[in-house]
């Protein structure tokens, strides 16, 4: 993968916390339709199907060989913040989101010099049978993701 000269993600156990800020030079809207729309999310992230649009929208998001799991969509202020509920723990998966082992992760948008400045912030590990393996997991999913994410949109695609 492309270094992108982004700091990586960091994990807070105290808070049960996994955070990565990154700067992407791409305007806001072109970065907000990636990290929104399903058929652009599906791009650089997981493939992603969603059922309605914007807060209450549900679906299933999976990678490659992985099954796939509940999905929705919890905030949406468009261009500036969505967040996402899953439930990703392994074991038996109910077919909606599971809210008492779900977590959420909430994209949030800002104008930076040359592009945009995107933290995404993921809570809820202290709900997972195994926190501390869940938010190491996840801190290196958000540094392969969001470094897939920058290499798509800053070669223009």
């Amino acid at each position: 993968m492309e270094n992108t000269q982004n700091p990586p993600a960091e994990i807070d156990t105290d808070a049960f916390v996994v955070r990565r800020t990154i700067r992407i030079a791409a305007p806001r809207e072109k970065v907000w339709r990636t990290v929104t729309e399903p058929e652009l999310v599906s791009q650089w992230f997981g493939r992603i199907t969603l059922e309605g649009t914007g807060a209450g929208a549900v679906g299933t998001i999976g990678w490659p060989g992985e099954r796939r799991v509940p999905i929705r969509v919890e905030t949406f202020v468009p261009s500036t913040e969505v967040s996402y509920r899953w439930c990703n723990e392994e074991g038996p998966l109910s077919e909606t989101v599971d809210d008492e082992r779900a977590t959420v992760f909430t994209f949030t948008l800002e104008d930076a010099p040359g592009g945009t400045q995107l933290t995404v912030v993921e809570t809820g590990f202290g709900g997972t049978s195994d926190p501390q393996q869940m938010m190491a997991d996840h801190r290196g999913g958000w540094d392969a993701e969001l470094d897939k994410l920058v290499a798509l949109l800053e070669r223009g695609a």
